[in-house]
């Protein structure tokens, strides 16, 4: 039978993604009626992307599994993005990059559903609204409520809510979906223990299983990899790169300009706007990181790769 513990605070936040209780209440804004999110702003004289955008914007016609066209967020009169094209192909790791506070995380949320816009959102060709399963995300660890008391083994079953309802018991499926999860993030043998009892590392891997576990084709992560152990970092790279030779296709906002240029198939610059996007070689150029960062831009050539300083 579902926990109680797991099912007793769904109700907590009204939205698919928070219905589980471990999202803390102001990590996101509730969708209202959907509506332009930026009539009436003034013009904050930012460069219209598209047809003029240039080199470093253009890519070969894909097959588009997920689709984000004219995606704009505001809150208030405060503009948040404006005017984001993205096409993502399946089979492609993604990083979503740019400093703190350029929308990564809106943008993750918007695709979700947990942040209103103006704009479309496709997944598979759907509108999201009709094929949120093919959705799994792993929020930043600071969204999460880790004194909520549930187990290791909950939490990853979480994951098959949306396949299964609330209401129903998990099926024989359904527990060797969170065992195979378990297994793949090496944390089957702390699956009886609360989530609580585990290092930050282990928290995330715990997140990421819970991921697999939706059984999405897209998977979105929110900096999956700060604040946590190079152990936990090869465990859950590693399993992203399985997750694209399966065809899966990964979003992940990450402030790790090193992991994004070296394991990312395409990488995505965001400031309040898409500044490029392309395969990473062409896109982690030092005038494009400047214009992303807002500062200059250093490369310090070594032997056999090279280290990116940004100045402010």
């Amino acid at each position: 039978m579902v926990s109680q513990k797991c099912y007793a605070l769904q109700d907590v936040i009204d939205i698919d993604y928070q219905k589980e209780g471990l999202f803390l209440a102001d990590s996101y804004k509730k969708p209202q009626k959907e509506q332009s999110a930026w009539h009436d702003i003034p013009e904050l004289g930012v460069e219209k992307l598209g047809e003029n955008c240039g080199p470093e914007c253009e890519h070969d016609p894909i097959i588009s599994l997920l689709e984000i066209s004219h995606l704009t967020v505001a809150y208030g009169r405060n503009l948040i993005l404006r005017d984001v094209n993205l096409n993502l192909p399946a089979g492609q790791l993604t990083g979503l990059i740019g400093p703190n506070g350029a929308g990564k995380s809106t943008l993750l949320k918007s695709i979700l559903g947990m942040v209103a816009f103006s704009g479309e959102v496709k997944v598979g060709g759907s509108q999201v609204n009709r094929n949120r399963p093919a959705l799994a995300y792993v929020p930043q660890k600071e969204e999460v409520r880790w004194d909520f008391p549930v187990s290791v083994a909950d939490v990853v079953m979480m994951g098959r809510y949306r396949r299964i309802g609330w209401l129903r018991r998990p099926g024989k499926a359904d527990h060797e979906a969170v065992e195979d999860a378990l297994e793949k993030v090496r944390m089957a043998d702390f699956k009886k223990r609360q989530i609580s009892q585990l290092s930050g590392g282990q928290q995330q891997r715990v997140f990421v299983a819970r991921a697999l576990a939706q059984e999405g084709s897209v998977i979105l992560l929110d900096e999956p990899l700060t604040g946590i152990d190079s152990t936990s970092q090869e465990v859950i790279l590693n399993l992203l790169l399985d997750l694209r030779r399966r065809d899966k296709l990964i979003l992940m906002a990450t402030h790790d300009l090193h992991a994004a240029a070296e394991l990312c198939d395409a990488t995505a610059l965001i400031n309040r706007k898409l500044i490029a996007y392309g395969p990473s070689k062409e896109v982690f150029k030092p005038e494009l990181l400047a214009s992303t960062f807002g500062g200059k831009v250093i490369t310090l050539a070594g032997a056999g790769s090279a280290t990116t300083i940004i100045l402010d």
